[in-house]
């Protein structure tokens, strides 16, 4: 998907700085919205953290290889 955005140039310095071996924009948003996503959905997990309910009886130990 081609896109035109408005970037804060030095937002995206700091990005360019921060990373390892990012040389281009293209690659340096789409780790960005990789990263982001990851983040949303580690959240939404920590969010139901304690909200299920097991089984008393259930052992989840004895479901590991």
């Amino acid at each position: 998907m081609r896109i035109n955005i408005g970037l804060d140039d030095e937002l995206v310095e700091e990005a360019f700085r921060c990373s390892d071996n990012i040389t281009t924009m293209r690659e340096l948003v789409e780790l960005a919205l990789k990263e982001y996503v990851m983040y949303r959905k580690r959240k939404k997990l920590k969010d139901i953290r304690g909200k299920i309910l097991f089984r008393e009886d259930y052992d989840y130990k004895s479901k590991r290889d």
